[in-house]
């Protein structure tokens, strides 16, 4: 309860910092949120999936940092969110590597059309580490995706999905606002889909279970009757 109301309390005084226009509550309060996440990730099982999510988290929590610091420090964080969604896919990886092609078109295509609307604002430099970017998210969503049709723990698996898309959506928004046309309450419709996306991705590794499904396990075998040497 207390990691709840301590994250709870750094969203609202964010939105309050961005309402008001105080950017050193922002700057302040922005990665409340975050740090809330991994410290109620750490009540989730232990292994790898858990360690890839808690990196994950932590390369977005450097990516807040550098993109609400008072300077133009997008490219850096654009590169750290990079390595975020990177390491979300290590972390689906590591639990399904079936190919899913469905999944793979919907996560292309989400990428491809994201990727062309901001190109058609004019990117300029940034043309390749953005196309570098959304070659990322595709395929962190393409995997997250995958595991809906694995045979994981459902709960985990459509709260991975769902935060995955949510994450997408959000950066959509970014580059929508940034490159193409700024519209209003993209702040709030940014901030929002990401901290719900993030949260559904850390909730995927705390609802997971490291249990084995009773059709793997294989069965003891029966001892022989009537056996001698």
């Amino acid at each position: 309860m207390g990691t709840l109301i301590f994250g709870l309390a750094g969203a609202l005084s964010f939105l309050v910092g961005v309402a008001l226009e105080l950017d050193w509550l922002c700057l302040a309060s922005k990665p409340v949120p975050i740090v809330a996440l991994l410290l109620w990730l750490r009540r989730a099982p232990a292994g790898p999936y858990r360690r890839w999510i808690s990196i994950g988290l932590l390369l977005s929590l450097l990516g807040d940092m550098l993109l609400e610091w008072p300077a133009d420090l997008f490219v850096f964080g654009l590169g750290a969110f990079l390595l975020a969604h990177l390491a979300y896919l290590c972390a689906y990886l590591q639990q399904s590597r079936r190919l899913a092609p469905l999944a793979l078109l919907v996560a292309a295509g989400c990428g491809g059309g994201i990727f062309a609307l901001l190109a058609s604002g004019g990117l300029g430099a940034l043309l390749l580490p953005v196309a570098c970017y959304a070659i990322a998210i595709s395929a962190m969503l393409w995997r997250a995706l995958a595991r809906l049709g694995a045979e994981l723990d459902r709960r985990s698996a459509v709260l991975a999905a769902g935060g995955a898309a949510l994450f997408v959506l959000s950066d959509s928004l970014i580059g929508i606002n940034r490159f193409v046309s700024p519209f209003d309450g993209a702040s709030y419709f940014i901030i929002l889909s990401y901290w719900l996306g993030q949260l559904g991705i850390a909730a995927s590794a705390a609802a997971f279970s490291n249990e084995i499904p009773s059709s793997k396990i294989p069965s003891a075998p029966s001892p022989e009757i009537g056996y001698s040497k």
